[in-house]
């Protein structure tokens, strides 16, 4: 099992087992250049990589993704923050009052070109609270002088926890896309059912993908993510040009204790 996310009383459960799990390169490279993405409305101005600086949001999912997120980045001479975190990172649902406290200033202090946002699994609430939020995030990235990129969440295996609110987390993504048709090209969505497609799958091609928790990924899953944003970035970004996966995937991030579960 996989560190839990934080639970509804504020805790958050941790399981010993730990297994580190060591990727082939060549593997890595295969699903890197395999992945494709949708095209981002409207014009946006042309940013080298080396101008670009990508700030990653999210949960504890996105914690994962942001290992090889990072190394990439770090070797196409690309900035890259990562400020997503275990047990939250939302905009809308439990624990979100406590993270607008301090996202606006995480944001503007980050001096983005693009902020990333990876629907978190606590995104919960009705149809409007989801849009109010989702808006609010659009309206301070916007201010910060970035470009937001909403990114649809992997397919869930839900437990008794997640259970109960399946319906409100379907709804994210229609949501984002709402409030990216009314941004005036400043918002765009990423849907990663590329990715990983329209179910929980904890294998693929042989290898661990997803952890068995049935929520987190695996190095083999965050290293075939991280390809397919990177290509999805050069369509937000013009300008920017990916780094080759030879030059990241074996980096060392795969062997990270936030893969458990593989």
């Amino acid at each position: 099992m996989a560190e839990r996310l934080g639970r509804g009383d504020g805790t958050v459960e941790h399981v010993t087992k730990k297994r580190k799990i060591m990727l082939g390169l060549a593997g890595l490279a295969l699903a890197a250049s395999a992945c494709s993405t949708q095209p981002a409305p409207g014009p946006t101005p042309a940013v080298s990589t080396a101008q670009a600086k990508v700030l990653f949001l999210g949960d504890s999912i996105a914690v994962g993704e942001a290992l090889p997120l990072a190394a990439a980045f770090k070797a196409g001479g690309a900035g890259f923050t990562s400020i997503a975190a275990e047990g939250g990172g939302n905009v809308v649902g439990p624990f979100s009052d406590e993270n607008w406290k301090k996202l606006p200033e995480q944001i503007t202090s980050a001096k983005p070109t693009v902020v990333v946002y990876q629907i978190a699994t606590y995104d919960w609430g009705t149809r409007e609270e989801q849009q109010t939020a989702y808006e609010k995030l659009l309206s301070t990235t916007s201010g910060a002088g970035a470009k937001l990129v909403f990114v649809t969440m992997p397919p869930l295996k839900p437990d008794d926890f997640y259970q109960p609110h399946m319906a409100e987390l379907e709804r994210t993504p229609d949501v984002a896309r709402t409030v990216a048709a009314g941004s005036g090209g400043k918002a765009v969505v990423l849907d990663a059912v590329e990715v990983w497609g329209s179910a929980y799958q904890q294998t693929k091609d042989g290898k661990a993908d997803r952890s068995a928790d049935g929520i987190h990924t695996c190095p083999q899953g965050a290293a075939r993510f991280t390809g397919w944003l990177l290509t999805g970035l050069t369509e937000v970004l013009p300008g920017f040009t990916p780094p080759a996966a030879e030059t990241w995937a074996n980096t060392g991030w795969s062997a990270d204790e936030h893969f458990k579960g593989c």
